[in-house]
């Protein structure tokens, strides 16, 4: 299996040039790497305009995730009364230190009713110390990216334009996770 996934990979990397507008061999070249939690990954067949990621932190203060056109972000919309956004959280900051020296970056954004004490206590009982604690406290931009329950993934392209969208919780720290955002991260 590792070979195959290996194979497919490289494959992959071969066929994309332009990231973020996957025609269709490249959609399908990525498409086979998606196995496990990751079937329930749905890649669009064009990029889809995004609205730009407008939160706030734990004090509040307002701020906008400037999309600098090298950078791919793996958007979670998550809750900490979220049974399944809880499980997963460990798995986006392993993706996140697994991923820290390639062009992803895992952003989480707790969408509606989470105190900043709520937040907190979570990223310490689970002892995450390398995401930034993002909020959406009204729910307008979880709002604005069609979420309708949690947990959502989203992938914005170093255009900030959506390349895919998962629902529901998964591992995102999985073989098969790694190898997409690789393809898709390396692909021009």
């Amino acid at each position: 299996m590792k070979h195959l996934l290996t194979a497919l990979v490289y494959t992959g990397l071969a066929l994309l040039a332009n990231p973020g507008r996957a025609d269709p061999a490249d959609l399908a070249t990525i498409s086979a790497l998606r196995d496990g939690d990751m079937k329930k990954l749905v890649l669009h067949e064009s990029a889809k305009p995004a609205v730009p990621l407008a939160v706030t932190d734990t004090a509040d203060a307002p701020l906008t995730l400037e999309v600098d056109g090298e950078t791919w972000r793996v958007v979670n919309f998550w809750a900490t009364w979220c049974a399944p956004c809880r499980k997963e959280m460990p798995t986006l900051s392993a993706l996140q230190e697994t991923m820290s020296d390639s062009p992803v970056e895992v952003v989480t954004i707790a969408t509606g009713r989470n105190p900043p004490a709520a937040i907190d206590r979570f990223f310490e009982e689970e002892d995450i110390s390398n995401l930034a604690r993002h909020r959406d406290p009204k729910q307008k931009l979880a709002r604005a990216y069609g979420v309708m329950g949690l947990p959502v993934t989203v992938i914005l392209n170093p255009q900030g334009e959506e390349v895919g969208r998962l629902i529901g919780d998964a591992d995102w720290h999985s073989e098969s996770t790694l190898a997409i955002l690789q393809a898709l991260s390396t692909g021009g």
